[in-house]
Order: C-alpha cells, then sequence, then structure tokens
C-alpha cells in the first residue's frame, strides 16, 4: 500500500523539542511565566502589534476579546456564513446572536457589500475570517466599521504570514485572534494569541484571562471581576518560541507548496485556488481547490478517490447556517454552493514534491474521468 499523506501536521525540530524539556524540568517558580513573556515578545515584533497575550485557545481569544469589547446578551455579531464553528461559538457564550452574511467567490471571506443589510441597532461587532490565509477586504470592512460605529474583528487563526497592504493580519481591527492547533502554520499543539494596538483593551482582556485578576492589584488571590481561565502553558509557549525562531522559514514553505500546487493544477481549466490580491501577501495556510460547476467535480468523487490513493481528504468549511445548532440561510447562495465541489490539499511542511504529485495526479484522475 502506498504511503499515508496527512492533509496537515507540524514541523517540530530539536530546538522546540530543546526548550520544551527546559520548560518541563526549570520552568517553575520564579520561571514559571519566562516562556510564556518570550512567545508574547517574539509574536508582537513578527506581526507589529502592541501587545499580546498567550492564551489556551483562539477560541478564548475570541471570547474575551469579544467580552471585553461589552458583547453581550441580545447583541448581534455579523460574520461570514463559512467558516469554522469557532469563529461562532464565542459569540453564543456571551449570550449574543451570530448573524451570518455570504462570502464573495474568490476570496471565500466575508462579503463586504452584505454586511451593511445585516446591521441592526443591536449589532456590536464584525468579525473577518482570514479564511485559509485569504485576506478579507480589510479597507472596506474598516470602513463600514467606522461609519456605524462598529469594531470590526479580526479572526487571524489560519492567517499566520498573510499581509494587508504591509499590515500583518489580526493589526488593523480592534484585534485580532490566532491559532496554534497542530494543523496550524505555527504550533504550540492546543493555544492561541490574543494582539491589539488598543492598551485598555489589553489590559481588560489581560485581567480576563486570569479569573478577573488585575496586573498590579496588590492584594493576593483577590479578582476583580469574574473572568476566564484561558492562559497558555510555560511548556506550551516554549514550543512557540521555538516555532518563532524559524517562523520566516515555516511561512515561507508554506508558500513553496502552494506555489508547487497553482503551478501543476493551473494547466487545468475551471480551477481556482486562494489568491494573493495586489498589496497583499498569503500566507498559504491551506491550499484549497475550487472547481468550475462545468468541471463536474464534487467534493465526493475528489474524496473517494484521495481514499484510493490513500491520501487524507478534507473538505472545505459547511455553511455554518446549515449546521443543526443555527437556522439555515440557503440565500447565502455562494456560502452553500462552493463546499460541494471544493477540496483542501494535503499542505505540511516535510512534504514532498513527489507527495505532492500524488496528490496532483488524484485531482487529475478525477478531472480527466
Amino acid at each position: 500500500m502506498k504511503s499515508r499523506i496527512l492533509y496537515t501536521k507540524p514541523s517540530i525540530t530539536e530546538r522546540e523539542v530543546e526548550y520544551a524539556t527546559d520548560a518541563a524540568r526549570n520552568g517553575w517558580g520564579d520561571r514559571c511565566y519566562e516562556y510564556i513573556f518570550q512567545f508574547e515578545k517574539k509574536f508582537r515584533e513578527f506581526t507589529g502589534a502592541n501587545y499580546a497575550i498567550a492564551t489556551s485557545s483562539c477560541t478564548g481569544a475570541l471570547h474575551m476579546g469579544l467580552a471585553a469589547l461589552g458583547v453581550s446578551y441580545g447583541d448581534e455579531v455579523v460574520l461570514a456564513d463559512t467558516n469554522w464553528i469557532a469563529s461562532a461559538a464565542p459569540i453564543t457564550y456571551l449570550g449574543a446572536k451570530p448573524v451570518f452574511v455570504d462570502i464573495l467567490p474568490d476570496t471565500w471571506c466575508i462579503d463586504p457589500g452584505q454586511i451593511e443589510a445585516a446591521i441592526t441597532p443591536r449589532t456590536k461587532a464584525i468579525v473577518a475570517v482570514h479564511l485559509y490565509g485569504n485576506l478579507c477586504e480589510m479597507d472596506r470592512l474598516l470602513e463600514i466599521g467606522e461609519k456605524h460605529g462598529i469594531p470590526v474583528i479580526e479572526d487571524s487563526a489560519e492567517a499566520i504570514g498573510s499581509y494587508w497592504k504591509g499590515h500583518h493580519a489580526g493589526t488593523l481591527g480592534a484585534f485580532g485572534a490566532f491559532s496554534f492547533h497542530g494543523t496550524k502554520t505555527l504550533t504550540t499543539g492546543e493555544g492561541g494569541m490574543f494582539i491589539t494596538q488598543d492598551r485598555t483593551l489589553y489590559e481588560k482582556v489581560l485581567t480576563l484571562s486570569n479569573h478577573g485578576r488585575a496586573a498590579g492589584q496588590p492584594k493576593q488571590f483577590w479578582p476583580d471581576m469574574i473572568g476566564f481561565k484561558y492562559k497558555m502553558s510555560n511548556i506550551q509557549a516554549a514550543i512557540g518560541c521555538g516555532q518563532m525562531d524559524r517562523i520566516e522559514d515555516l511561512i515561507s514553505r508554506k508558500r513553496e507548496v502552494f506555489a508547487y500546487y497553482q503551478k501543476h493544477l493551473s494547466e487545468m481549466a475551471g480551477i481556482s485556488m486562494n489568491p494573493e490580491k495586489a498589496g497583499t501577501t498569503n500566507g498559504y495556510w491551506m491550499p484549497t481547490a475550487v472547481f468550475a460547476p462545468e468541471t463536474g467535480i464534487t467534493r465526493e468523487r475528489l474524496l473517494e478517490r484521495f481514499k484510493a490513493e490513500n491520501i487524507d481528504g478534507r473538505v472545505f468549511f459547511h455553511p455554518l447556517s446549515s449546521l443543526p445548532m443555527f437556522c439555515p440561510q440557503p440565500e447565502n447562495r455562494i456560502s452553500y454552493d462552493i463546499p460541494a465541489r471544493a477540496i483542501n490539499l494535503p499542505s505540511y511542511h516535510d512534504l514532498t514534491s513527489a507527495d505532492q504529485d500524488r496528490v496532483i495526479d488524484a485531482v487529475k484522475f478525477v478531472y480527466q474521468e
């Protein structure tokens, strides 16, 4: 049988193992936050953010950021229908309602033209999710947000290494949130990061992240409010420090993997992949192929062929409104249409050209059937 090609896995070297081992052996007592502070500093420097808080997940970063912005029961938050549940769940944790709008056909990110019609007096935020590393139309979103006095949040879980007109994803909105799940370009196993340019918002989230205990509070074990427990561990942060030491190479390798797919798949008409528009840089976390309706190619046929070739197939996100916990919104036509004729392609860092050729051949087989 042919060797298994996973859709993704992390790149871990002896550097990460060395840092994690040091944290496990020595990162206690006075050193219990040492790697956390280092990781936050490295992440600030890389993204250009003024403030950063390492968290246990991107979901937690979103939850705390929304809470710090005052989102609460009965409020509404607008976001694209095409997203993973983690972008919508924190909204519901606060008793607010996710309002789903359609996506653009090329970036698969939120359609700015759909947002204003969805805004009501109860709208308290817009979430811009940079899907698969693709960038939302940030100029337009920020303009809409400013016009209506609504903060724009950047869910940059999948966008490490993506830039909008020279600004790293997550640094343009009220705050940005990142994921370091084991599938991501940069990993700590599980984990996330909250970043912002706003000191007041940073201080609110810092307090929320530690059971409501404010930094500098002289009383020991004295919370000033009900908070959360979304802190990253020192051992996780140690792995993150090792990853940050290699971040340019990790992103560069993702771009190389994407470029190889694009070169060979672009030979076939009716296939579109992650775009990189003028003035942007795409971190290409997850290379994705969307097939035009006239090709007749479906997700099911692709998954069947991938399985026959011992290749992991990962589906394009289902519309959130199609999930059982939400009300269907088939009027979000593009969100409902694309998943049935799209697939995410394997893209881990040590994927060889021979491995990619196997993936490309599987796609071509279905294309030529």
